[in-house]
């Protein structure tokens, strides 16, 4: 029986231990994860002509390839976006401000409600022909305002 109450005893001297250990904290999948993001404006622009400006921030670390902040609007139909130009990225890791306006094809858009995705990728050189990679990407409920 003594081999048993030391063993016992070991074990609960272990736990208790465990317990009273600092919990360590996990890191996350991807750290670019954390160092990357894209942000929407609640406010877009919608002119007479129907181009539409488009903004927000941006923050991104190096990549391989060009990096670049694209976004499409939607309005009524949530499954028809359209895009709106694209602004090329500066991936320093600081925060910058995106800006980008196009006027979409035989498209009616009109002031009000709209829902807004932007997203941050990058063409990474793969061989002859590069492809995306994702950063980051954000979609929000925004209002198109005349002007």
């Amino acid at each position: 029986m003594p081999v048993r109450s030391a063993a016992l005893a070991t074990a609960a001297g272990t736990a208790l231990l465990l317990l009273t250990a600092p919990a360590a904290t996990a890191a996350p999948h991807d750290a670019r994860l954390v160092a990357e993001s894209v942000t929407v404006d609640p406010t877009g622009r919608i002119t007479a002509d129907g181009s539409i400006t488009l903004s927000g921030t941006y923050r991104c670390t190096g990549g391989t390839g060009p990096v670049f902040v694209s976004s499409t609007v939607s309005q009524s139909d949530p499954s028809v976006r359209y895009g709106v130009g694209g602004t090329r990225a500066v991936c320093d890791g600081l925060e910058h401000r995106w800006v980008n306006t196009g006027t979409p094809d035989t498209v009616v858009l009109k002031p009000g409600a709209a829902h807004v995705e932007a997203t941050l990728m990058e063409l990474r050189p793969m061989g002859i022909v590069p492809l995306p990679s994702f950063h980051a990407r954000h979609g929000q409920d925004v209002t198109l305002a005349a002007g």
